[in-house]
C-alpha cells in the first residue's frame, strides 16, 4: 500500500516495499498540502495529545543492552528526488538591508581550542541517509552524542565510552514502537540541576495513520551507560522536529504538527512531568498547540546551576510573522491542578529587520566542486535557546540564518527577561565575509562570554565546522573574537540538499567555562559519508585567570601543491590568560610521502613558527587535514591545516597553485605577476593585467599532458572589470594539441568584481594541451582590468 506523509518538515512518500526497513529518513515525495486555514491566528489551545504517558519502566543497564544492540545505521533514507525541505511559516523579506552585519571578522584573538575529536559518522557507524542531526550534551564525566538514529558516548577526552549504537537500544525490552522502530530526529540534553541524562526519539512515523509517539529516557544516575525510566508519549498528529529543553519544573519538548497527508497543522508545546520522570514514576504531558501562522518553537534550555525564580513560566521563542519580529509564549504548568496550566502568547518582540536565507526556497548554499545547493534550514529559529541565570540578570541566547549582502550569515540574539518578558540585549548578524554561514548553535559561559558555532561553505571551500565568540565586557552586537576552524570539510554532499538539521553548543557543567560544539562535515565527495566532530574550547576571562594558558592558529588555514612541492603556514600562538610558556609544535595527519619541519619548532606563547609541509612525487593526491598541536606545560592546543594535493605522475600541472611564489612553469605574455594576497587558497596566485591600465591581452599559458587517470581540468578565477565587454574581460582557451581542436573554458566575462569562481573542463588522458588564462584591457585610463588565476589541478 502506498501513503504519502511528512518526514520531518518534507513530504514523503511511502511504498510498500519500505514498510519492511524501519525508520528511513526521507522518501519519495508526494504533491505538497497547503497548510490547514488559520481561523483564529492569536489563540493557543490545549491539545488533546494532553494525558498520561502510555508506558513506562525502569530499563537495565544501556551498556548491557548495546552489547545485545543493532548497529545497522538504518534510518529515514532520503531519496534520489531530494524534494528538499517545506518551508514553515516564516515573514516575507525585509524592504531594506540588514542592519546588524558585522562584515569583518573579530580581532586576533581566538577562542582557545581544547580537545577536537571524531564522533558518529560513517567511519564508525553504518550510514544510509541524511541529515545527521548531529547534537551532543556533556555531563559530569561523560559526553553523550546523538545523531539520526544513533547514540555514543565519550569521555571528555574523546575515548570511546560506548561505541555508536542504535538509538532504539535505549528501549530494548520496552515493548511497542519506541522498541521496534528506529526513526530518528533524537535529542539529547543533560539536566545539570538533577545530574541526569534526557534522551529522545520519536518513533512510528512510518504510520499511515498513527498513533505516534515520542520516547524519553531519563537516566537514574549521572552514568549514561547504566539504566534510565523510559517512557512513551502518544500523539494524534505527527510530532516533527521535536526539541527537548530542561527546566525545573518540566522537561519542554516543541514539535511541528502534520497531519498523516502532509499539511501542516501548527506548533505543539508539552510538558512532561520532571519530578515523577526523575523518580521512575507515573508521569504525564500537558500540550498546547499555537496557530497554524508559528512552526519552529524553542524552549529555554537552562545552562549553569543556578535555577531561574521560582515559579517563573518556560519563555518559549519562535520566528515572528513580520520581518522586524520574533514571537513569544510563555508555558506556565500546574502538576497539581492541571486546569490552572496556562500557555500565553504569541507576543511581539521587536528586532533588527531580517530576511530568512534563500529566499522561497531555503536552499541557496554553495558548495565547492558541485552545483548541489545546501538547505539553510531559515524558517526557524536554531536549537538551542539557551538560559543562563546570572543573578542580576537573565539571559536567553538564540540564532537563525539569514540574508548577509550576496551570501548568508548568522543573525544571533542575547534576550534578557523582565518580568517573565524578553526584550533584545545585543543583536548581530555574523557575517564577515562573503563565505555562507549557517545551522548555528550558541550558548554563554558562566561570566557572559559567548560562543557561536555554525557550518561555512562557498563556492571555493567545502563545508567546515568553525566558530567564534565574544567577551560579556564587549562591545554590543559584534563576535569580537577570531574565527577558528574546528574542521575543513574535505568534499561536499554531491546529490542532496538536506544538511543539519541542527548542530549543538554546550556548556560543560564541571566549570561552567567550556563550550564543546557538534556538527557535520564530509571528508571526500559524496552523500551518505558524513561524519561528525566534537571541539571544546574556552575564551577568555571564565574562571581562574592565574592559569596559564594560551591558543594556537594557522594562517592561511589551507594550501594546495603539486606533489613534490612544498607548502608553508604560519603557526601563530597567543597568551590567553597566566604567563607565557614554551609551546612545543608538532603535526599529525601528513599523507604519504611528506614531511613537517616547524622554524622554530618551538615558541613561547604569543610568538609564531614556520611549518613547511614538504611533499614527494609519490605522494598521492588528495585533500589532508593536517592537526598542528602545540604542547605546554599547563595545557595542549590543536588547529587544523588543510593540504591539498594534485597529481604530477605521467604530466599534469606544475606550479598551478602558484606557491613557488614565481610563474616557474608557466608561459608569460603582457603584464603578469605573482601576488601574495587574496589567493583562493594558500599563500599566492598568479595574476594576468595591472591595477594600472594595461594594452590588449595578457597571459599565463602551459603546456602539459593529461596525466593517466584523469579527466577535468579545474581553475578559479577572479576578474575585477569595472568596465563592460565591449572594451574589456577575463577569458581562457584549452587548446588540444593532439587532436588539434580548441574550447574555450571561460567565456568573455566584465564584472566590477567576480569573487573566486571556478571553470571545469573535461580532458583526455595522455593527450597533450595547452592552457591559456587571459585578461584584456583597453588601457583606459580609471578603468584598468585585471583577473587573478589560481589552483590550476587536473582530477
Amino acid at each position: 500500500m502506498s501513503r504519502s506523509r511528512r518526514r520531518r518538515g518534507r513530504i514523503a512518500a511511502l511504498t510498500a516495499i519500505l514498510t519492511a526497513v524501519p525508520a528511513l529518513w526521507l522518501s519519495a515525495p508526494a504533491a505538497q498540502a497547503a497548510p490547514a486555514p488559520d481561523t483564529n491566528s492569536a489563540a493557543s489551545h490545549r491539545s488533546a495529545d494532553t494525558g498520561p504517558a502510555v508506558r513506562h519502566d525502569t530499563s537495565p543497564t544501556l551498556r548491557s543492552m548495546a552489547a545485545h544492540g543493532r548497529h545497522h545505521g538504518h534510518g529515514k533514507k532520503e531519496q534520489d528526488d531530494d524534494p528538499g525541505e517545506e518551508r514553515l511559516p516564516h515573514p516575507p523579506a525585509s524592504p531594506i538591508p540588514d542592519p546588524v552585519v558585522q562584515s569583518s571578522p573579530g580581532g586576533p584573538s581566538a577562542p582557545s581550542t581544547g580537545t577536537n575529536f571524531e564522533g558518529i559518522g560513517a567511519g564508525n557507524y553504518s550510514i544510509t541517509g541524511v541529515p545527521p542531526d548531529p547534537n551532543a550534551a556533556v555531563g559530569s564525566s561523560q559526553i553523550v552524542e546523538t545523531v539520526n538514529t544513533a547514540y555514543a558516548v565519550y569521555s571528555k577526552s574523546g575515548a570511546t565510552v560506548l561505541a555508536p549504537t542504535d538509538t532504539s537500544t535505549l528501549w530494548s525490552g520496552f515493548g511497542g514502537s519506541c522498541q521496534s522502530t528506529n526513526d530518528g530526529d533524537a535529542v539529547v540534553r543533560w539536566d545539570t540541576l538533577a545530574g541526569r541524562w534526557v534522551v529522545t526519539q520519536f518513533a512510528n512515523v512510518s504510520s499511515s495513520s498513527g498513533p505516534y509517539y515520542e520516547c524519553v529516557a531519563v537516566s537514574t544516575s549521572a552514568d549514561a551507560t547504566g539504566s534510565y525510566y523510559r517512557y512513551s508519549f502518544q500523539y494524534a498528529n505527527f510530532p516533527d522536529y521535536p526539541k527537548l529543553s530542561v527546566w525545573p519544573d518540566a522537561y519542554y519538548i516543541t514539535y511541528n504538527m502534520f497531519t498523516a497527508s502532509g499539511s501542516f497543522l501548527n506548533a505543539e508545546a508539552c510538558a512532561l512531568n520532571r519530578s515523577a520522570m526523575l523518580t521512575g514514576a507515573s508521569a504525564g504531558q500537558q500540550c498546547f498547540t499555537t496557530s497554524s501562522s508559528y512552526g519552529g518553537l524553542l524552549g529555554g534550555d537552562l545552562d549553569g546551576s543556578t535555577a531561574p525564580p521560582s515559579g517563573e513560566p518556560e519563555p518559549m521563542v519562535g520566528l515572528g510573522t513580520t520581518s522586524t519580529t520574533l514571537a513569544y509564549w510563555k508555558f506556565h504548568v500546574d502538576w497539581t491542578t492541571t486546569a490552572n496550566s496556562t500557555f500565553t502568547g504569541p507576543s511581539t518582540l521587536t528586532v533588527a529587520s531580517y530576511t530568512t536565507a534563500c529566499g522561497s526556497s531555503g536552499t541557496c548554499i554553495p558548495q565547492s566542486g558541485t552545483s548541489q545547493q545546501l538547505d539553510s534550514l531559515s524558517d526557524r529559529l536554531m536549537f538551542r535557546l539557551a538560559y543562563r541565570n546570572f543573578g542580576d540578570h537573565e539571559s536567553l541566547v538564540v540564532n537563525h540564518a539569514v540574508t548577509a549582502g550576496s551570501s548568508v550569515g548568522v543573525r544571533w540574539y542575547e534576550l534578557r527577561l523582565s518580568g517573565g518578558n524578553p526584550t533584545v540585549y545585543q543583536q548581530g548578524t555574523y557575517a564577515p565575509d562573503s563565505a555562507y554561514r549557517w545551522m548555528g548553535s550558541i550558548a554563554e559561559d558562566k561570566v557572559g562570554n559567548i560562543a557561536l558555532g555554525y557550518s561555512q561553505s562557498s563556492s571555493s571551500v567545502h563545508p567546515s565546522i568553525r566558530y567564534t565568540g565574544r567577551l560579556a565586557g564587549d562591545t554590543l552586537g559584534s563576535m569580537t573574537q577570531g574565527e577558528v576552524t574546528a574542521i575543513t570539510g574535505g568534499g561536499s554532499q554531491t546529490t542532496y540538499s538536506r544538511w543539519g538539521d541542527y548542530s549543538s553548543m554546550a556548556v560543560d557543567p564541571t566549570d561552567d567555562c567550556t563550550f564543546w560544539y557538534t556538527n557535520e562535515y564530509i571528508p571526500a565527495n559524496g552523500n551518505f559519508n558524513w561524519h561528525t566532530r566534537l571541539a571544546s574550547f574556552t575564551l577568555p576571562n571564565c574562571g581562574s585567570t592565574s592559569t596559564n594558558d594560551f591558543s594556537v592558529a594557522v594562517s592561511p588555514a589551507s594550501s594546495s601543491v603539486a606533489a613534490g612541492s612544498s607548502a608553508t603556514t604560519t603557526v601563530s600562538t597567543a597568551v590567553t590568560s597566566g604567563s607565557a610558556q614554551s609551546v612545543s609544535l608538532s603535526a599529525s595527519g601528513l599523507p604519504s610521502g611528506a614531511t613537517a619541519i616547524f622554524n622554530p619548532a618551538s615558541v613561547t606563547a604569543g610568538g609564531s613558527s614556520t611549518l613547511t609541509v614538504a611533499t614527494s612525487a609519490s605522494t598521492p593526491a588528495g585533500t589532508y587535514n593536517i592537526t598542528v598541536t602545540g604542547a605546554g606545560a599547563s595545557a595542549t592546543h590543536t588547529a587544523t591545516y588543510t593540504l591539498t594535493v594534485t597529481s604530477t605522475s605521467g604530466g599534469g600541472i606544475t606550479n598551478g597553485g602558484f606557491e613557488a611564489g614565481s610563474l616557474t612553469g608557466w608561459t608569460t605574455a603582457g603584464t603578469t605577476a605573482v601576488v601574495s594576497s587574496g589567493a583562493h587558497s594558500g599563500t599566492y596566485a598568479a595574476r594576468a593585467g595591472g591595477t594600472s591600465p594595461t594594452n590588449g591581452d595578457s597571459s599565463i599559458a602551459q603546456t602539459f599532458t593529461a596525466p593517466s587517470g584523469t579527466s577535468t581540468l579545474g581553475f578559479y578565477y577572479n576578474v575585477t572589470c569595472p568596465d563592460t565587454l565591449t572594451y574589456d574581460w577575463a577569458t581562457a582557451t584549452l587548446k588540444d594539441n593532439t587532436t588539434g581542436t580548441t574550447s574555450t573554458v571561460l567565456a568573455k566575462t566584465c564584472v566590477s568584481s567576480s569573487g573566486w569562481v571556478q571553470k571545469t573542463a573535461s580532458v583526455t588522458a595522455g593527450h597533450s594541451y595547452t592552457l591559456t588564462l587571459i585578461s584584456h584591457d583597453d588601457n583606459y585610463t580609471g578603468d584598468a582590468t585585471y583577473t587573478r588565476y589560481d589552483d590550476v589541478t587536473l582530477s
